[in-house]
């Protein structure tokens, strides 16, 4: 019974937080441990636009526990350096997966200017270099400059 019932909550977080938010998140160590101790009560955008620092983190992770999280101290830890190295203040945002409210936070774009990014991708394809975005009609190329270090690809 126990093995029917953990089967229906991994699907059920899947399809709560969505196939193609979950391939938005880096591949790299600790993914696979956020997706099943974070997804399961909500989807990840819950926390690719919050931009915490490692304390900040540790809280966040605490609190969830509180509220009923279950991991290890080895996951919640894994949990809290994936977050903090891809989600920190000063984690660059993949332009090509990011959504408009991540653009906006990260890159400080106006709504208008994240939302013309999105549908320019989509129209175009991915972007290979920060300055594939100036040929985005409404944004500002100041901004895009200045932030350029704040991208990936």
């Amino acid at each position: 019974m126990k093995r029917v019932c953990l089967c229906a909550l991994v699907s059920a977080c899947f399809a709560f937080a969505g196939a193609e938010d979950l391939r938005r998140l880096p591949d790299v160590p600790g993914k696979d441990t956020v997706v099943r101790v974070c997804t399961s009560c909500h989807g990840p955008g819950n926390f690719t636009k919050k931009r915490l620092n490692r304390d900040d983190w540790d809280d966040q992770v605490a609190d969830m526990v509180e509220r009923g999280a279950k991991a290890t101290p080895e996951e919640l830890a894994a949990v809290v350096n994936y977050l903090s190295a891809n989600f920190g203040p000063d984690a660059k945002v993949n332009v090509n997966d990011a959504p408009i409210d991540e653009l906006k936070s990260v890159l400080v774009l106006s709504a208008i200017e994240a939302k013309a990014i999105v549908e320019y991708r989509q129209d175009h394809g991915r972007f290979k270099e920060w300055r594939d975005l100036l040929k985005v009609s409404g944004v500002d190329a100041k901004k895009i400059e200045a932030k350029a270090e704040r991208m990936a690809f």
